[in-house]
């Protein structure tokens, strides 16, 4: 506990504790969709790839204007930047409630969801930016965290749209927005790591290989999170014909998991190196993922699912203590860019889970799939971290001691003194 209180003690607490409540309730949103997936489904009389697709739109979405938003907060500022985008989120709440009565609708919604997806890079840098280098893993491991937001929507939304209608839930998810835009207000303050610079400066990270080396690895991690927390419900609906209330419970322990490990990802990243925590998860996840192809009993299963979403959480906890020490002017773009790259493979993998379902009778396919793209992206790891250490990554991914430091400021993107 003393050393949390040190690090706390280092940055701004209230501005980490508004930036994941804002990512919290924002992932909650973003993820509707697929929490409510059994109920749409057997409303529309879907097939699994409809299914699967109508899954997929607002992570597809989400991961398209997570860019654009990181941008645009560079200029406004984080904070404005996240009140612009909870206020845009009610209003498509409200357009939820009272328009959505078709399978279309509910298509043209989920790219509404998308806007609260838009939320990973800003929420991140703006939690972290007041902390220091070698605090910032952990920083951003509980802002991070906020995708605890997959539990909120799991647990509650199943029972909601039981009883009220799953159209509702979208209202009730309007209102309870309120809460963190009123918390965002009053708590927040814009960090004071933020530096003029020109939108070539700004994206400079799309055209370093660094930048889509990490968005790789985020396909995995976090690409498999987003896409298994909102296929799930409907996994363990058809698979083990379990109650829709039920899916969503299950649903719930895997995501919590995941959600709790990121913190401890990052934690551990700040103390045992990024690169090395990375490695293990990777492992860990291929290992899951092949389990699953034996399509095992329930209870075997939802602790295979628990397991492999604590290591995709401790890889994202991970890999995001890596971003602020290659790109710490521009984190939030950077952050951004990676985290659209990465939400891309989550709307990739619900509709790989459909089709296969639907054109070879089971999930096994999809599983296979995944595990050998990560046993891939395991071996390009163990490259990149060659060229990594020691240019503006310590050993394992530790914190590069500056006296060491051999990477020019204009590649790494770093701020001098006489520039800070």
């Amino acid at each position: 506990m003393a050393s949390f209180k040190t690090v706390m003690k280092s940055g701004h607490p209230p501005t980490l504790f508004a930036a994941f409540l804002y990512f919290d309730f924002c992932f909650a949103i973003w993820v509707l969709n697929g929490a409510m997936g059994p109920f749409i489904t057997e409303t529309y009389k879907l097939t699994p790839a409809q299914t699967g697709f109508m899954i997929s739109l607002p992570i597809l979405a989400g991961a398209i204007m997570r860019f654009p938003l990181g941008v645009l907060a560079q200029y406004i500022g984080r904070k404005n930047a996240a009140l612009t985008e909870m206020s845009v989120i009610v209003l498509a709440m409200a357009y939820g409630f009272f328009f959505v009565s078709s399978y279309n609708d509910v298509l043209a919604m989920g790219v509404l969801l998308g806007i609260a997806g838009a939320s990973f890079g800003v929420a991140l840098s703006l939690g972290s930016g007041w902390f220091p280098p070698e605090h910032k893993g952990l920083a951003m491991g509980i802002a991070g965290a906020g995708n605890s937001g997959t539990v909120l929507a799991v647990l509650f939304a199943p029972p909601l749209a039981q009883a009220y209608g799953w159209q509702a839930v979208y209202g009730f998810a309007g209102l309870v927005m309120i809460v963190p835009l009123v918390v965002m207000i009053f708590l927040a303050k814009e960090p004071p790591d933020c530096h003029g610079q020109s939108f070539k400066e700004h994206v400079s990270c799309l055209f370093t290989k660094d930048g889509w080396a990490f968005s790789l690895i985020y396909i995995i991690t976090f690409g498999g999170f987003i896409g298994l927390s909102n296929f799930l419900p409907t996994f363990f609906y058809e698979q083990f014909s379990v109650t829709k209330v039920e899916a969503g419970r299950l649903t719930m322990l895997a995501a919590l998991m995941g959600s709790g490990i990121r913190i401890l990802g990052g934690y551990f990243a700040d103390r045992m190196g990024g690169i090395l925590v990375l490695s293990l998860v990777l492992l860990a996840a291929i290992g899951s993922f092949l389990a699953l192809t034996a399509t095992p009993s329930l209870a075997v299963t939802t602790l295979l699912f628990m397991l492999c979403f604590a290591a995709l959480g401790a890889g994202n906890g991970a890999l995001f203590q890596l971003v602020p020490l290659r790109w710490p002017i521009n984190t939030a773009v950077a952050g951004s860019m990676i985290g659209e790259v990465g939400a891309l493979g989550g709307a990739i993998l619900p509709n790989v889970m459909g089709f296969s379902k639907q054109y070879t009778g089971g999930f096994a396919t999809g599983f296979v799939s995944y595990a050998l793209f990560t046993g891939l992206v395991l071996g390009c790891l163990f490259l990149w971290q060659r060229k990594w250490v020691g240019a503006w990554v310590g050993p394992r991914g530790k914190v590069l001691d500056p006296a060491n430091e051999t990477l020019g400021e204009a590649e790494a993107g770093r701020v001098t003194p006489a520039t800070a």
